[in-house]
């Protein structure tokens, strides 16, 4: 009995910490599920449409900060291609850095503005900082296109980033209240 007191005490696994824990763990499955959802409902090109993988980046960045964000994109794609082949492995590290790139500013806005405010910032300071990603991978570093084109993905994603401009600050809100969290 004196060990669990003693844990207790020196406050290790807090349960704001363990609610992030597993608030991160569920969205990273969500980001693996969701992809697949689309794709069975909408067809192939579903994903590139609608942009499900973001959905669980972007909640997570809200919710529980930049870190969670990332790890929820890094998990998402990596567990996406284990799962189903998708994305292509050539398009995995641009994905992992799109992701991560909302996420991360997305994590640094919540502090400042609204979640709509944030969310609208991060899409476009985001595709603005990716389109240098991309510059630079392929201009300056050689690297293969792989036919990726930041103006062409905003054009075919517009479904889904009016999508996630919706619903994404009103699932952070019911998240932060449910949970009892604030933007910590």
């Amino acid at each position: 009995m004196e060990k669990v007191k003693t844990i207790q005490k020196s406050k290790i696994f807090s349960s704001r910490k363990a609610i992030h824990i597993t608030g991160t763990i569920l969205l990273s499955g969500i980001g693996i599920a969701l992809p697949r959802i689309f794709h069975i409902l909408a067809g192939s090109s579903a994903g590139a449409i609608f942009l499900p993988m973001h959905i669980a980046v972007l909640i997570a960045s809200l919710v529980f900060g930049a870190l969670s964000g990332s790890i929820v994109g890094v998990v998402s794609v990596i567990g996406s291609y284990l799962l189903t082949g998708m994305p292509a492995i050539a398009r995995l590290p641009y994905m992992i850095i799109e992701l991560g790139i909302y996420a991360i500013l997305l994590g640094l806005f919540r502090k400042k503005f609204n979640a709509v405010v944030s969310l609208v910032g991060a899409m476009i300071f985001g595709r603005i900082l990716y389109a240098g990603v991309l510059f630079v991978s392929i201009s300056m570093l050689g690297f293969s296109s792989y036919g990726i084109s930041v103006i062409e993905s905003v054009k075919m994603g517009i479904p889904g980033i009016l999508l996630q401009i919706a619903i994404v600050p009103v699932i952070a809100k019911i998240m932060n209240k449910g949970l009892n969290l604030k933007n910590d």
